[in-house]
């Protein structure tokens, strides 16, 4: 028998035997008169802790439960006991809750609960700023009302949500996100917003690429072939013939060049393409850069070294020769490519007081536009593309220049003034540059006093 019936049979059973006796010693009359008695205090007892009971029941949950006497007391106690365990529940799944929301909160991607007619339940910080939500005033708002892309509405009405829409951002000009809604729960959804603007700057950077390349390759294949053709098909003047022949080899040296500027982009964005790196001396790749700029130039500029006072021809760059003799050679041949017969080119190189080189190239030509500037290292970006063409350049030059100084942690600085010239500077960092002092003290000493 169960302990708390056997608790509450005490006071009857009492009160039982003590009616026995009062009837026995005192006759039927006292006896009835001590049962009522007796069955009074029971019921008024029961009723005390019933009335404790649904007091406590009525109370808040965290209420304490009532101490008891007798039966009551082990009833009360098995209460105690299971709202004790109640209470470790809840704060597990508080702290389980918590934990979830702590982990939507620090999603990247923005997280938005909805319910089966699409108002807003619950949304992460990253949704309220990508969606323009605010938790405080929108909740039980329909989200249709507050993200307003017609693009965004018809997908949410349609109810097919196995894509993604990728609509525009109404909140920051210029960003696109991807959202999509996944159905979970009894009649509730999860949208899921991502940003998703640099991944369609890189896309869109793919697709201009391929057809950048495609269009430069296009037009000197399209003149091969129809030289071709021309000389398949008619008799043409061994002039005529040899002029045909000088355009498709022109053509075809475009191509090259093309194609070997492509490779070296893709070889210098390659990860398994280390830097070797060797101390070299400026002076004779200066040397070098300065024959090299005179034989392109064909004696049509003047081409002159500036190089800084003491230190500069003495100095040492720590890098890749070969790839920084490329960036430099193609900052020279675009100098002179947009510098008019009988200007002038400089190169020089000096040392800043921190350390860090500073090779730059200086020209007389036509100048750039500022708003031109900041997107020159983009591939086949130019400034005026009749004008490009004309002078044989395939567009990839700075793209080229931009990645091998990324790889050697050295900028390009760009001033430009139309109509009076630009002058490019690659900054080397001090780390890179070495000053040789013995030479210059021997130069020094040698020099004539």
């Amino acid at each position: 028998m169960s302990p708390v019936v056997l608790a509450g049979l005490v006071a009857p059973v009492a009160i039982a035997l003590l009616t026995t006796l009062v009837a026995v010693a005192l006759g039927t009359g006292w006896a009835l008169a001590t049962l009522a008695v007796g069955a009074a205090g029971v019921i008024a007892y029961h009723l005390w802790h019933l009335h404790l009971l649904a007091r406590w029941a009525a109370a808040t949950i965290d209420a304490a439960v009532p101490e008891g006497r007798g039966a009551w007391r082990m009833a009360f106690t098995a209460l105690h006991r299971r709202a004790r365990m109640r209470a470790a529940y809840q704060r597990d799944l508080a702290h389980t809750i918590e934990r979830f929301t702590s982990a939507a909160q620090a999603l990247p991607d923005g997280m938005v609960v909805i319910d089966g007619t699409n108002r807003i339940r619950w949304a992460n910080a990253r949704a309220q700023r990508l969606l323009g939500l605010d938790l405080t005033r929108d909740v039980g708002q329909p989200l249709g009302n507050l993200v307003r892309h017609p693009e965004f509405i018809r997908y949410l009405d349609a109810g097919d949500y196995d894509d993604s829409v990728v609509v525009e951002s109404l909140r920051e000009e210029g960003a696109t996100l991807s959202i999509q809604i996944v159905p979970f729960g009894i009649e509730e959804k999860l949208l899921i917003a991502r940003d998703i603007t640099r991944l369609e700057a890189v896309a869109r950077m793919r697709r201009d690429f391929i057809a950048n390349v495609s269009h430069e390759l296009k037009t000197p294949l399209t003149v091969v072939s129809g030289f071709v053709e021309t000389l398949q098909d008619l008799a043409l003047e061994p002039r005529q013939h040899a002029r045909y022949l000088q355009l498709m080899h022109e053509q075809a040296k475009n191509m090259q060049r093309l194609v070997d500027d492509l490779l070296t982009l893709s070889a210098l964005e390659s990860e398994q393409n280390a830097v070797v790196e060797t101390s070299f001396p400026v002076m004779p790749l200066l040397l070098e850069l300065a024959a090299d700029a005179k034989a392109l130039s064909a004696g049509r500029h003047t081409v002159a070294l500036d190089i800084g006072p003491g230190n500069g021809s003495a100095a040492s760059i720590v890098g890749a020769r070969d790839e920084l003799a490329s960036a430099f050679g193609n900052l020279i041949s675009n100098a002179i490519r947009y510098t008019p017969a009988g200007g002038t080119i400089t190169l020089g190189f000096n040392l800043d007081e921190d350390g860090s080189g500073r090779f730059s190239v200086t020209d007389t030509g036509i100048g750039i536009a500022p708003e031109h500037i900041p997107r020159l290292t983009e591939r086949f970006y130019r400034v005026d593309r009749s004008r490009s063409r004309a002078t044989g350049g395939t567009g990839l030059g700075l793209a080229i220049v931009k990645h091998v100084l990324l790889r050697h942690q050295a900028e390009l600085d760009v001033i430009s003034e139309l109509g009076k010239g630009s002058t490019f500077t690659v900054v080397l960092p001090a780390s890179r540059v070495r000053w040789a002092v013995a030479e210059v003290q021997a130069t020094n000493s040698a020099s004539p006093r």
